[in-house]
């Protein structure tokens, strides 16, 4: 903005007064919309991480062939098969009631029906051998709970029926009755589950597969929110242009006009620029003439019938241009020159030691 204001003409006269005062206004509204482009800038680069970590790259196809379904309806079918994911477990759980009802009541059952009565029965070490106690009273209360407290999946039930068998068979003595009880158990209860097990296999394959189908309507949720913020960003960054625009017309309005010798120097600068930074050049004048033909094989810039607003553009946008060249070229001096500083220091450094070994004295 300084080197703008510094070639601004003399025309202020006697409003020199109310002309700073709209520059203030001017310097004050770029610094809002470079505040605006700023943020507009963070929310593509989200957009962009979204897009990249699906293997999509933005671009003005990006968004064709891609079919996203509404919101609401990806959640009602998420309920619904959440709602039948639920009454499958719950036929399951009642189809164990059959096994876990067989096992209680079996004549070896009685020992573990309730919690073991720990100081009743003097069992003072209980707590430190068993880290979970478990019991089939417990297990038939968390099977006919209904506030949310009882089992999700019946591979839950047959956790803990397994628990209460190893429980007792790891305090208990091998020669006890209750050891014993336990074991022929767990062996009658094994029998029951492995003919049970199929019809739990295939549920797992279902919620495996369903699992699966709720990632993705997940992502597309995602895309969707994604794509209504990039049609967002491409409004927002149109009115953002359309505000700069504004705002260069502005400050044209208050600069001099280009001289002869400034427009000769401009088109001398750009065969100094790089293929890209032309390509740049070519974009600002087609911006101004529509019928410019900036993709031909050959293509000639007429300063002279180019408008100030344009011209000061292109005067602008090569001086910054030809400074980052210069700044480009120095790093890379400088760069080139510490790796030849250190390959020097390196060679210095085996030529010292060749000369050490060739001049220590043999044993």
């Amino acid at each position: 903005m300084a080197d703008s204001e510094a070639e601004l003409g003399h025309a202020a006269g006697e409003n020199s007064q109310g002309f700073t005062v709209d520059n203030e206004c001017i310097s004050k509204r770029v610094d809002e919309v470079k505040n605006w482009v700023d943020s507009l800038a963070d929310k593509l680069k989200e957009v962009e991480e979204f897009y990249a970590s699906i293997g999509v790259t933005i671009g003005k196809d990006s968004e064709k062939g891609r079919h996203v379904v509404g919101i609401r309806k990806i959640q009602q079918e998420a309920a619904r098969r959440d709602a039948v994911a639920a009454k499958r477990m719950q036929d399951l759980m009642r189809q164990f009631g059959s096994i876990f009802r067989q096992i209680t009541q079996h004549k070896c059952a009685w020992p573990f029906m309730q919690p073991v009565n720990v100081e009743g029965l003097g069992l003072h070490d209980y707590f430190e051998i068993i880290d979970k106690p478990m019991d089939f009273g417990t297990i038939k209360n968390q099977m006919e709970g209904k506030d949310g407290t009882g089992y999700k999946h019946v591979m839950q039930v047959y956790a803990d029926m397994l628990l209460v068998f190893e429980n007792a068979m790891n305090y208990n003595e091998e020669s006890s009755d209750v050891y014993n009880m336990a074991k022929k158990l767990m062996e009658k209860f094994e029998e029951k589950w492995a003919q049970f097990l199929p019809k739990v296999q295939e549920e797992e394959k279902i919620r495996e597969e369903e699992a699966k189908q709720a990632a993705a309507e997940a992502l597309l949720v995602k895309e969707a929110s994604h794509i209504k913020t990039t049609r967002d960003l491409c409004n927002e960054i149109c009115h953002a242009d359309g505000e700069l625009e504004k705002l260069m017309r502005k400050v044209v309005e208050r600069c001099r006009k280009i001289t002869t010798e400034e427009k000769r120097s401009i088109g001398l600068a750009l065969l100094k620029l790089s293929p890209e930074d032309l390509q740049k050049v070519l974009a600002i004048v087609a911006q101004a003439d529509p019928s410019f033909q900036s993709r031909a094989e050959e293509v000639n810039i007429e300063m002279d019938v180019l408008d100030e607003p344009t011209l000061w553009k292109l005067k602008f946008f090569v001086k910054v241009a030809l400074e980052n060249t210069i700044k480009k070229k120095k790093e890379e001096e400088t760069k080139n020159l510490i790796q030849k500083k250190e390959a020097t220091n390196k060679r210095n450094a085996t030529n010292k030691l060749a000369e050490r070994k060739t001049k220590r004295p043999r044993q």
